[in-house]
């Protein structure tokens, strides 16, 4: 690869993304990569894209909090940035853990898709049947949905989209939940209802795509800078340091949703709960965008959450992944 060579032919390959195996994240280094070329002027053949079986994806049977968190989701993809196996990492954002190792930096953040969740089952939350299993391995969405309806009961349900929607149709569980973004780029727009972002809160940083590389790979940044979407960037981050602010960890259940307005200012939303969705603290704060200090403007926030929650939503934070 050469600097030099801003217009490759079909065949000079330019960059190398790294990325998951699964569909949707095959789905989503395709996105990144058609927003490289067409930014660039490249042909597609331009960025190759390099597929790795993540460690998260190996085991399925467990909860991702058992078996070593969201780590498990970067660790390939960590050491071949680090070997120079890839140029980038393509990654789901919100399976990102909070703090990163300095020599990477998120260089790009794509434009954000629908950051609400999907009912998969039943036409809402009040129609889902008493005593139903809810299938999730994810600590938010099973503490929210035992806040809303305390009569049901979860189950874990893990794997890619369509073995979770193979493992309800089997009868697993009544209903599940998934991601409207995922759905939406594998072209399963028909499944299920999406919920109110009022009555179920989505996960920091849902929705997003986001692109690491090497922080001293100043070629690759600026590359990818070319793609990197300010306001979608801005709430990621905000998002993100709630969390470290917060200490979460995957064992904690929090929602939060950063909205970034025409004037400069963003909005952040967040609710905490206790794992058996008992004790729910909900709260929401504007300050000044700021992609330079983020966490400055939320860490008083946080404390506020921590400080009105009972000993046992207080007792799954503070352990930072």
């Amino acid at each position: 690869m050469t600097e030099n060579n801003p217009t490759p032919s079909s065949t000079a390959i330019q960059l190398r993304l790294g990325t998951r195996q699964s569909p949707l994240a095959m789905a989503q280094a395709e996105e990144a990569r058609r927003r490289l070329c067409a930014a660039h002027g490249w042909e597609e053949g331009a960025v190759e894209l390099v597929p790795v079986v993540a460690s998260g994806d190996k085991i399925q049977d467990r909860a991702l909090a058992e078996i070593g968190g969201k780590a498990l989701w970067t660790r390939e993809l960590d050491i071949w940035l680090d070997e120079g196996r890839i140029d980038a990492a393509v990654h789901s954002m919100k399976d990102v853990e909070t703090i990163r190792p300095p020599r990477l930096v998120i260089a790009a953040i794509l434009p954000r898709a629908d950051r609400r969740d999907v009912l998969v089952g039943a036409s809402s939350i009040a129609a889902i049947p008493h005593g139903a299993k809810i299938g999730t391995s994810a600590p938010r969405r099973a503490a929210q949905m035992l806040n809303l309806r305390p009569d049901c009961e979860v189950v874990l349900f893990r794997g890619n989209v369509a073995t979770r929607l193979a493992k309800l149709a089997a009868g697993e569980a009544d209903v599940t939940l998934l991601a409207a973004a995922g759905l939406e780029r594998l072209g399963e727009t028909d499944t299920g209802a999406a919920l109110d972002l009022d009555e179920f809160l989505s996960a920091p940083a849902q929705g997003a795509i986001g692109l690491e590389c090497r922080a001293d790979d100043t070629r690759t940044l600026k590359l990818l800078s070319a793609i990197d979407h300010e306001t979608s960037h801005t709430e990621i981050l905000t998002e993100r340091a709630l969390l470290s602010a917060l200490e979460g960890s995957c064992h904690s259940p929090i929602a939060a949703s950063a909205v970034k307005n025409i004037d400069g200012r963003v909005n952040l939303r967040a609710v905490i709960f206790s794992p058996d969705g008992s004790d729910r603290v909900a709260g929401e704060v504007a300050f000044a965008a700021s992609l330079s200090d983020p966490v400055g403007p939320v860490a008083d926030f946080a404390a506020d959450l921590l400080k009105r929650a009972k000993p046992a939503t207080r007792a799954v934070f503070g352990q930072m992944q």
